[in-house]
């Protein structure tokens, strides 16, 4: 398995990292492998609309579960909802909407209703459906794979959507066991967050230019990372790396 954090329309480290992934696998025993996208792949970043196609061909290729972020969900209620719109706009719905080729400067103009219906009428239908097919949670194995965290105390089975998408606290303090070792985006950090019941792996793609994978095969686990970096003429190119995670054990093991 490979798990992806969070992308936030960065196709430059998207496809170095997938290119990363591709050469790692390489070197690896031949193996039935599934990436998991953690959410968020939309927002802030250039290229929304783009890493979604790209997400798309994915999954036609590979075996692949993509989990649904909280910017997946402002995304489709912006579409329902006049009133969540300029949220959505605040927090990198601007950037998403350039990203298919909408003047949002002229649109802007206009009354929230009539800005919202001309967006919905101009989205492709198949990047829409696309989108509400992301799921809430995977559970593969020993490992539970969600976008922003657990409630703890709560069973898998009836974690509310909202705080897999949305919840930080009391997720993060949790010391305590969940139902599986839980792989997680949505709270950036500088290096992937290593605990004794979950890692969190969004570095900053949009922030820090920094995307984060985690590989993880029986008891071992690596990370995998495309890195923005500044090239002779002064512009930014992505470059992938890997490290080892050097968490071998069962995830009730891991320090």
């Amino acid at each position: 398995m490979y798990a992806i954090g969070d992308i936030h329309g960065r196709l430059d480290l998207f496809e170095a990292l997938l290119s990363r992934i591709e050469a790692d696998e390489a070197t690896r025993p031949a193996a039935r492998t599934t990436i998991v996208l953690l959410g968020d792949l939309i927002d802030r970043g250039p290229h929304s609309a783009q890493v979604i196609a790209r997400a798309r061909q994915l999954a036609r290729d590979r075996t692949v579960e993509i989990l649904s972020g909280n910017h997946e969900e402002m995304f489709l209620t912006c579409l329902t909802d006049a009133q969540a719109m300029p949220s959505f706009l605040k927090f990198g719905g601007l950037e998403t909407f350039q990203s298919y080729g909408l003047d949002m400067d002229a649109l802007l103009e206009r009354p929230v209703e009539e800005l919202q219906a001309h967006i919905a009428a101009r989205l492709p239908v198949e990047d829409l459906d696309f989108v509400r097919s992301f799921k809430k949670l995977v559970r593969i194995g020993d490992y539970v794979f969600v976008h922003a965290g657990l409630r703890p105390g709560v069973p898998l089975a009836m974690q509310l959507l909202s705080d897999c998408r949305w919840i930080r606290e009391p997720f993060l303090s949790h010391s305590g066991a969940f139902e599986g070792f839980v792989v997680h985006g949505h709270t950036i950090t500088q290096e992937p967050d290593l605990r004794s019941n979950r890692l969190g792996i969004d570095t900053g793609a949009y922030l820090h230019g920094c995307l984060t994978a985690i590989g993880i095969e029986g008891t071992n686990r690596w990370f995998l990372s495309a890195r923005e970096e500044a090239n002779d003429s002064g512009t930014q190119e992505a470059s992938p790396t890997t490290a080892q995670a050097n968490t071998a054990g069962t995830p009730a093991q891991v320090a």
